[in-house]
């Protein structure tokens, strides 16, 4: 699909199968950057986590998070957190090591992370995109062995349970992050126009002209992810890649709305807050250590 500025080319793929409810990817490529934004669900009846890739790449940096993503929180569920990522931790440590943490994450957002999460941030290099592509094959091999060994789920209650969790998660990433991490790229490639760098000033003038159609995207909405398919493909044809595509499950998977699973995010008016952090704490540092205990309470902020 081509978007509307006739330059942006958008492509969709999506896939299911006995054990896996959705596997989709939507990526987007223009001169100025590519975008993958690749998730993969499994069926309620297995409590498998959820396959996150997130690759944002422009001429000059390159934002990453990759992860199984925990159906339930890891940091008060021991009992999850062995069951599925013990035994991937020595993956985990590898790739931590080549790519450093990311910078500050919302303690919001930090429960739908695994202490295997790769966030990160680096500048354009083919060796850097060899390991990223490395760790890629690694996590998603990973995520098909697990499904592999998923036992179907029979108790009802376990099912609704999975069921709310998945809802859950979608109804957080479409309200606070549909694309994680796009808007600071877009941001970082249009800020140095105002108060050029030595990274603005190495880019053509099309790519310049690229970032800030993106850019101007991300702030016409309070949702940046539709503000940029907005400015892209349309408001309709935006909605639906959102809510039937991106979001899939968001209707049928269960009935409640944000601010019942968040209800500090309401304002007095009965608004949803726009912030992203109600808390106003983040971390700087990986909040998890080699063993996967969560150390965040320990972090000076």
């Amino acid at each position: 699909m081509t978007a509307i500025d006739g330059r942006t080319e958008l492509k969709m793929l999506s896939f299911q199968a006995p054990k896996i409810r959705l596997l989709r990817s939507l990526s987007i490529e223009n001169e100025a950057m590519q975008v993958l934004d690749f998730a993969a669900f499994a069926r309620p009846e297995f409590d498998v986590p959820i396959f996150c890739a997130n690759f944002f790449t422009a001429a000059s940096m390159n934002i990453i998070v990759l992860d199984l993503n925990p159906l339930h929180n890891v940091i008060d569920r021991s009992d999850y957190k062995e069951k599925y990522y013990e035994s991937l931790l020595p993956v985990g440590l590898k790739y931590a090591e080549l790519f450093p943490w990311g910078g500050k994450l919302t303690s919001e957002s930090l429960q739908f992370f695994s202490p295997i999460v790769i966030w990160t941030k680096f500048t354009k290099s083919q060796y850097r995109h060899d390991d990223l592509y490395s760790a890629f094959v690694d996590y998603y091999k990973a995520w098909l062995q697990l499904v592999d060994l998923a036992v179907e789920e029979k108790d009802v209650s376990h099912i609704i349970c999975n069921c709310e969790a998945q809802h859950k998660y979608l109804t957080w990433r479409e309200q606070k992050s549909p694309f994680p991490a796009l808007g600071q790229l877009v941001v970082e490639l249009y800020i140095p126009s105002v108060q050029p760098t030595k990274y603005w000033r190495t880019l053509t003038d099309k790519v310049k002209e690229n970032a800030i159609f993106l850019f101007d995207g991300l702030f016409m909405e309070h949702d940046p992810g539709h503000g940029v398919l907005k400015r892209l493909i349309g408001e309709s044809l935006a909605k639906d890649v959102i809510k039937n595509f991106l979001f899939n499950g968001i209707d049928e998977l269960g009935s409640k709305g944000f601010l019942d699973y968040f209800p500090e995010y309401r304002c007095n008016d009965g608004n949803i807050n726009e912030n992203r952090s109600i808390i106003g704490k983040s971390f700087e540092y990986r909040p998890w250590d080699a063993k996967g205990e969560f150390i965040g309470n320990n972090i000076r902020i």
